[in-house]
């Protein structure tokens, strides 16, 4: 068949897909193999795949793919995230936009179909967009958080938890999404420095007698539309300037409220003026000093972030627009003293990143994590879970872990799992799986109550409640404990996922394994890291800077783009992604597919030769090349190396196996080609694609079929690697000696303008004559060489060059040799060499550095000072015979 000028990728895609697909190459089930178990970090439903995905998904694909063809029964469980927060918030913005409807017209069950029939138009969205990528899921497994048994699986946790005293009930202060209406945990708050106002302002004090004493004291606050919720003013007790206000008011501006001044050490004297407003319904600090001093607590905000009937003044109004009202009023009234910059950190929904989070008191539900948190720690730090790589995250996973807070689980929404508490008309209530066992359990203790009687909790469960089971009930292990695909999947292989949720997901899932499994979820972590664009800056759809994967997809083709993203990814490390390194992805797939046109080209001048040839040092020599890179890949792989992998392979076939094996193998014009080097080729060829297959599928697959016919079901996807034997290190030595020394002597032709044509005779003077006379003929042929003389005298009116210890001199009748031009180039050469020499010297000449040092560094250090020194002696001494 007639090959095309370039790899056309689309066609190919979506032909080797659905191919894999048909034979069922990506489904799963237990056998006699070992597992290899991945579960997807279930991307939201709402969303679709961004470049941080798309990294994810590529480097899980890699692992399956590779776990596939070294003899494992590799199960990929795809699924998604119901995201009870970013869904329900989409849904009602539809609601409103297309339909005229609020969320507030609606019933519970009329609200929660359209969030379904919403789910089930773009909730596919990314399972095609992962397919294109050409990720290898078991697409018969694909799970979802609030399917049927996963919603059970949670309710269950949540009674068995709660049975434990490991969830508990109370009013706290949490902190407030006004947007969306709901409670956050700790972890879904960001952190950001702004500037911000420090506003001045004075209260009236007033005796127990309530009179007037013509003082003032002045607060700074950051907040004066929270002054209507003031409830105390405190200092510090050993602060001299209010020791006489003891057993004194003040008067709250605005609302004229009388509020006692109270002392507490808490107060820093040198902050501010010393003096505190005390708020308890709207920051944690000042909610725990009422606690403490049995202060009134007033909430001035509602939940959309909009003044209460409590605040008494402003009543409606946005807070950010009663913080302004509130300072003109201030100002009108002469109790704003001034204003002073100030630069603080301030609290964002992580969910609606527009949004300040308020501190609030709520009544919600809560998990204790301190006795969960410790046995979860303790099995990333002796190792049973690895992380990867570990002396980056593994100091962020015991601080997070050692510091932990309890886990506020309830969220004012509809769409989730409902939380399984059932009330009676007096308040109490049980929590239980369904009514009707509620209806038990208060029989039990004495109550009669029917279905009627009783309201489940309105709120629903915190999303990340659900996804810590993931690794258990994707396999039904809550539903079904002890079913065959939980006891053969379970624990999984590898989980890979963000740095951002190491604490939200990772720790939480190995808590949950280790209660209901008694067993880690996973034995290795790999983080990816943080997809930047070139400039730096975080990949986001407000700043407009992340790519469409499918418009990636269309202009370079999957494989170019798994390629462009991996190979500028170091584990854990964040990468700046540009466009121009799918385009290295794309060049790289055409090399390849030149590489197959050229050696197709040679399949009809097939001649049996037994004479040896240039053609059979080149075999030897990459075949030990080939080797010498598959170990070096398996090792990276066992350490997680992914992106060091990928650079090994491009290396091995854009430079030895297409710019100088082919080159040195290929037979001269209208010249036969040994049949026997042939099949040599192409079995190293086939052996290239299925190494490079896990991360370059398509391409790889491809060509792997167009070098031979294949028997049915022979497909790179499920061909096995075979055992790697040692590579034979002479052969590898010479082959790097052919390259450099072809690299400079077609270096120097290019110098003295020797056209490609001319022929020269090349002098060489070296005490390793032997490897030389291994590579004499690729060298004539290269060089384009009539004749190879050893020699130990310079040869007159030749081009001297030095390559390693040898030296070398390139013989023309063609060329008028500029000795000048030679000098020169020696010249700097040998600066080079000295300044090196010089750098090594210091090296060994460290004390700390030789006692520390392992004692194969110190072996190579001084390895590499006695090569310097013998090629500063060879260049020295062609610098005098010129």
């Amino acid at each position: 068949m007639e090959l095309s000028k370039n790899y056309l990728p689309s066609a190919t895609e979506e032909k080797w897909y659905q191919h894999w697909m048909d034979k069922g190459y990506f489904r799963s089930q237990p056998d006699g193999r070992p597992s290899f178990t991945v579960v997807i970090p279930p991307p939201n439903v709402t969303g679709v795949l961004h470049m941080g995905h798309t990294l994810n998904e590529t480097v899980q694909d890699i692992l399956v793919r590779r776990a596939r063809m070294t003899g494992f029964n590799a199960c990929w469980v795809p699924g998604s995230d119901h995201a009870s927060i970013a869904t329900e918030a989409k849904v009602v913005d539809m609601l409103k936009r297309e339909k005229g409807i609020e969320k507030s017209q609606l019933t519970r069950d009329e609200f929660l179909k359209y969030a379904y029939e919403w789910k089930d138009k773009y909730g596919g969205i990314i399972y095609s967009q992962i397919k294109k990528l050409g990720c290898s899921c078991d697409w018969d497994r694909v799970s979802f958080t609030m399917d049927d048994h996963y919603y059970e699986a949670v309710i269950k946790v949540f009674v068995d938890l709660y049975g434990k005293g490991k969830i508990y009930r109370g009013a706290r202060m949490i902190n407030w999404d006004p947007k969306a209406k709901t409670a956050l945990s700790d972890e879904e708050v960001d952190y950001k420095d702004i500037q911000g106002k420090l506003y001045y302002v004075n209260y009236a004090i007033v005796d127990s007698e309530n009179n007037p004493t013509g003082e003032y004291i002045t607060i700074a606050t950051q907040r004066p539309e929270t002054i209507m919720g003031d409830t105390a003013i405190c200092v510090n007790p050993n602060d001299e300037r209010y020791a006489h206000l003891k057993g004194h008011f003040a008067v709250v501006p605005l609302v004229n409220r009388k509020v006692p001044v109270i002392f507490d050490e808490y107060v820093d004297p040198a902050f501010g003026t010393g003096a505190l407003k005390v708020t308890p319904a709207h920051d944690i600090n000042d909610y725990n000093l009422g606690l403490k001093h049995n202060l009134e607590i007033v909430d001035t905000l509602n939940e959309d972030g909009t003044l209460s009937a409590a605040a008494g003044v402003f009543i409606g109004m946005d807070r950010f627009a009663a913080r302004k009202k509130t300072i003109s009023t201030l100002q009108e009234q002469g109790l704003l003293v001034r204003e002073q910059e100030y630069t603080t950190r301030l609290g964002y929904s992580q969910r609606n990143p527009d949004t300040v989070v308020e501190p609030r008191i709520s009544t919600q539900w809560f998990v204790k994590m301190a006795e969960m948190a410790k046995p979860a720690l303790d099995a990333v730090v002796n190792g049973d879970v690895r992380i990867h790589p570990g002396d980056r995250f593994m100091a962020t996973y015991k601080y997070w872990m050692e510091n932990v807070k309890d886990w506020c689980i309830s969220r004012q929404l509809w769409w989730g799992q409902r939380i399984p508490a059932f009330y009676a008309p007096d308040g109490s209530f049980e929590v239980a799986e369904t009514v009707e066992q509620a209806i038990q359990q208060f029989a039990a203790k004495g109550a009669t109550y029917t279905a009627a009687d009783l309201k489940q909790d309105e709120d629903v469960l915190d999303t990340w409640f659900s996804s810590w089971l993931w690794p258990v009930e994707v396999f039904h292990g809550i539903t079904k404990p002890g079913n065959p695909d939980i006891n053969y999947y379970y624990p999984t292989s590898v989980l890979v996922t963000g740095q951002d949720i190491i604490f939200f997901w990772v720790a939480r899932m190995i808590m949950a394994g280790l209660e209901y499994k008694q067993e880690k979820p996973f034995s290795d972590v790999y983080f990816t890291g943080m997809v930047r664009d070139k400039q730096g800056r975080k990949m986001s759809k407000s700043l407009g800077n992340s790519p469409d994967l499918l418009e990636l997809i269309h202009q370079f083709g999957a494989d170019a783009v798994r390629c462009g993203i991996m190979i500028s990814s170091p584990a854990g490390n964040d990468l700046l992604f540009d466009e121009a390194s799918c385009d290295q992805g794309q060049k790289f797939c055409n090399k390849i597919w030149n590489a197959l046109k050229l050696v197709k080209m040679w399949e009809g001048r097939l001649e049996a030769n037994s004479t040896p040839t240039a053609s059979d040092f080149a075999v030897r020599w990459f075949e030990s090349r080939l080797r010498e890179v598959q170990l070096q890949v398996d090792g990276l792989f066992k350490d997680f190396r992914l992106s060091e992998a990928l650079k090994a392979i491009y290396s091995l076939i854009w430079d030895d196996f297409c710019s100088y094996y082919l080159e040195w193998v290929k037979p001269g014009f209208e010249q036969p080609m040994d049949a026997a080097v042939f099949n040599q080729t192409v079995l190293f060829f086939d052996q290239l694609m299925q190494l490079l297959h896990p991360f370059m599928p398509f391409v790889t697959e491809e060509v792997y079929h167009l070098l031979s016919e294949r028997p049915a079901g022979d497909d790179l996807l499920v061909k096995q690697f075979q055992t790697t034997a040692a590579p034979s290190h002479p052969t590898l030595v010479e082959g790097a000696l052919a390259i450099e020394v072809i690299t400079s002597i077609r270096d120097a032709r290019n110098k003295h303008q020797i056209k490609p044509k001319d022929t020269i005779t090349l002098h060489i003077d070296t005490h390793h004559e032997n490897a030389f006379h291994q590579i004499e003929s690729i060298l004539a042929k290269q060089v384009n060489a009539k004749a190879i003389v050893y020699t130990k005298t310079p040869v007159p009116g030749s081009i001297t060059l030095v390559v390693q210890k040898d030296k070398f001199y390139l013989e023309t009748e063609a060329t008028t040799v500029d000795t000048g031009a030679q000098k020169k180039q020696l010249e700097e050469d040998l600066v080079y060499q000295q300044g090196f020499l010089a750098s090594v010297e210091k090296k060994l000449s460290n004390e700390r550095f030789v006692q520390n040092a392992k004692p194969e560094v110190i072996a190579i250090e001084r390895k590499k000072k006695a090569d310097a020194e013998e090629k500063i002696k060879a260049i020295t001494e062609s610098l005098k015979q010129l």
